[in-house]
């Protein structure tokens, strides 16, 4: 969960972050959102087309889209290669605006006459490379219905676009979800050949000495390779000797050295199994169990630089 080999999504998101921030700061939303009726027809703002992107509405929309991109744009870029996801964005985000120019009069009549800001369309075709291009980490089981982990980015980007959205800002939102997946379409069925755009080499090179240093650092967390902790280090501290008000039986228990206390019953029966086994006899004369010719011919075979001495040693050890 890094932006590891993700530094365009990461360049994405922060832009999208600083611009919503700052039109919220100097209050000039009203720059942002596209109307047929009078920005585009009458006023003839065309730059409202490609500054809309940018922008959200409202603080809670940006971080909603920002947990969604996070979920679904990394991977996507990780699979393409930055430069690839790079001219990605710029072609399908140029076909969306066209789609959007040419939506807004044929929607016109049946009500539809504004578009809110926010990369709305952007994300939901990201969210479909993330649907055809990366496969399930797990399945599980919800009242007998198998899903998968990808069901969770759904569920967020079918609240964030066709409730959240189409409740606050009416069904343009939905509109402007349906450009995106049909953008992210025509993308991999290359109908017009998109995949085969590239950014120019001098681009990919000047935002590579000037504006990847601005991203920051890339890399994951270091985590330490050790599995338990150093105990070193620290002193731990004695455990708390039990309360009990049960009465104590005479004999039952005895207390060894150190002042712990150990059941003698419990010892009486661990002395006698060792004598019935012949554990205590050959542990007071020093024998030692002779290992079987197969067990040293088994380990000899796994580790064939070792002498027999030294094998049969070590069996006799365990």
């Amino acid at each position: 969960m890094s932006f590891q080999h993700a530094p365009v999504t990461k360049g994405l998101m922060i832009t999208c972050g600083l611009t919503t921030l700052m039109v919220a700061i100097f209050d000039v939303k009203h720059y942002f959102h596209i109307q047929l009726v009078p920005h585009l027809s009458r006023d003839h703002q065309y730059w409202r087309l490609f500054t809309q992107p940018f922008v959200f509405g409202s603080l809670s929309e940006l971080f909603i889209w920002e947990i969604l991109m996070f979920n679904a744009a990394i991977p996507v870029e990780r699979s393409y290669g930055s430069v690839k996801f790079a001219s990605y964005l710029v072609i399908t985000s140029l076909v969306a605006t066209i789609a959007k120019f040419l939506t807004l009069p044929l929607l016109y009549k049946q009500g539809l006459n504004r578009f809110p800001p926010g990369p709305t369309s952007l994300a939901f075709n990201i969210l479909y490379q993330y649907s055809r291009l990366v496969p399930p980490v797990y399945r599980f089981s919800i009242f007998n219905v198998v899903v998968s982990n990808k069901v969770f980015g759904y569920i967020l980007a079918l609240q964030a676009g066709l409730f959240h959205l189409a409740i606050s800002q009416s069904w343009a939102s939905t509109v402007l979800a349906l450009i995106g997946f049909l953008t992210g379409a025509i993308y991999r069925a290359e109908i017009v050949n998109l995949k085969s755009f590239r950014l120019p080499n001098w681009l990919v090179r000047v935002s590579s000495k000037f504006l990847l240093p601005l991203i920051g650092d890339l890399r994951p967390p270091r985590r330490s390779p050790r599995a338990l902790p150093d105990d070193s280090q620290t002193t731990p501290e004695p455990e708390p000797e039990p309360i009990t008000t049960a009465r104590q039986q005479p004999g039952r228990f005895s207390t060894n050295v150190n002042g712990t206390t150990r059941d003698a019953g419990a010892s009486v029966m661990r002395e006698w199994v060792n004598e019935l086994t012949g554990r205590a006899e050959r542990a007071s004369t020093g024998i030692r169990r002779v290992p079987p010719e197969a067990e040293i011919a088994q380990v000899m075979a796994m580790f064939p630089d070792l002498q027999r001495d030294v094998v049969v040693a070590a069996l006799q050890r365990r």
